[in-house]
């Protein structure tokens, strides 16, 4: 039976796709908070960012998503190539490995990026952010500590409860580390609990644990963590890639009819869904589709990433889309431009748009003094023209970071393992040894 390999580089373009959606919501989340909405009033017609699909891209709320299903496809990808062909200890070794290196790999990178960002904001970097016209802005930059020891203190405890309570003052945009690493952590306890297990019954328990997360209301890391494993295992599935070479419909036909809905599914508002017909519909619906008391656009938002991601497994046009060079390249970059554009956003972006100077405090009568008025914006051409400024300057950070600031995070995470980790052929000879 005539099987190819499985194209994997379109995770990595997809990936870069999911860091720039990311980037486009904050900066509507900043400046334009009315596309999160069907439309910018009830009665008004929508704008072109607000219709059905098109508003996926700035919402984004799709590239979280993306992220955890990425996660799950990537972690479960080569221990479930070795269950299959049979050589289960050396994936027993892996995934030890792999859970073990997980946790620094995300940990050091994002405890840099806080210190770069509390150290220059206690330099009063954020200030500007914190007055101007933007509630999001002000929600989101941080104040300034005005004591070197309740500084230090500060800092130490946002680093931990990053990992604990996935809160971080000094970068909001961090709260999806912990989660994502708790995804990783049960991928890789699933893929050893059920290594055993034949393939037909591991996709059904795969699918099963998508369904125990739906009920949860765990719908963004837990489904899609486990629907990114469901996919990588389908994927490798030598039936199935035989199936899918003998028939030339399911590229042609049934992928664009999954992207096509997915995009309609994914986008349903985040807020003032009964200000259109549509999203009014959607949101009737959801009464009758999801668990009680859950986040409604988060749900659309994972049931039409499984339809699309189903859409680009099997479309092949799709996988060499965004196998392309500029989606890897954008894919490479993608961890570092998560970890630094919120910063830059509420530093550099805010001078540019809103200037450098703090309005001055009003005295009011009876003596009193009150904060200032909130810097306004500039015009739509300062803005247009120096957005495209900014994003540069995004990449340009993020390509330095990935160039130096990730191969140090590699370099001591693989020192640490091999510290902490018993080196195989010692082992192996101790087993020998050691009565049984």
């Amino acid at each position: 039976m005539s099987s190819r390999p499985e194209n994997i580089k379109w995770v990595d373009g997809l990936r870069g796709l999911a860091s720039v959606m990311v980037v486009a919501t904050h900066v509507a989340r900043a400046f334009d908070p009315d596309l999160m909405k069907p439309t910018s009033g009830e009665g008004l017609q929508p704008r072109f960012f607000q219709r059905p699909i098109t508003r996926v891209v700035t919402q984004g709320r799709i590239g979280v998503g993306i992220f955890a299903l990425v996660t799950g496809y990537v972690c479960a990808l080569k221990p479930l190539r070795q269950i299959r062909a049979g050589d289960r200890n050396t994936m027993y070794n892996g995934v030890a490995k792999s859970a073990f290196r997980r946790v620094p790999r995300l940990i050091l990178p994002t405890t840099l990026a806080t210190i770069i960002t509390w150290f220059f904001c206690q330099f009063g970097v954020f200030q500007a952010a914190a007055k101007a016209d933007s509630w999001w802005m002000n929600f989101s930059a941080p104040r300034m500590t005005p004591y070197f020891g309740e500084a230090i203190y500060q800092l130490l405890l946002e680093v931990i409860t990053t990992w604990t309570k996935g809160w971080n003052m000094y970068d909001h945009h961090t709260w999806t580390m912990l989660p994502l690493l708790k995804a990783s952590m049960l991928v890789f306890i699933f893929l050893v609990a059920t290594s055993y297990c034949k393939t037909r019954y591991r996709m059904m328990l795969e699918l099963g644990m998508c369904v125990y997360f739906y009920i949860s209301n765990d719908c963004t890391f837990g489904m899609l963590g486990f629907f990114g494993v469901f996919l990588s295992d389908l994927s490798q599935d030598p039936k199935h890639q035989a199936w899918c070479l003998s028939r030339k419909w399911p590229s042609r036909v049934l992928a664009p009819i999954l992207v096509l809905i997915g995009l309609l599914l994914g986008s349903y508002p985040e807020t003032e869904p009964q200000w259109m017909p549509w999203s009014a519909a959607m949101q009737y619906y959801s009464n009758y589709i999801f668990p009680r008391e859950n986040e409604t656009h988060r749900f659309y938002t994972a049931i039409g990433l499984i339809f699309i991601s189903l859409g680009i497994h099997f479309s092949h046009s799709a996988k060499v889309f965004l196998s392309s060079r500029y989606l890897l390249w954008f894919g490479k970059h993608s961890f570092a431009v998560y970890l630094l554009h919120g910063s830059l956003l509420r530093s550099i972006a805010v001078w540019m748009f809103y200037g450098i100077h703090l309005p001055g405090d009003v005295i009011v009568e009876g003596g009193g003094v009150e904060p200032g008025p909130p810097l306004p914006i500039c015009g739509r051409f300062q803005f247009w023209t120096l957005l495209p400024i900014w994003v540069f300057i995004v990449y340009a950070c993020a390509v330095v970071w990935t160039n130096h600031v990730d191969p140090w995070c590699a370099r001591t995470t693989e020192k640490m393992v091999k510290y902490v980790f018993e080196d195989s052929k010692q082992g192996d000879a101790e087993k020998r040894i050691l009565p049984q």
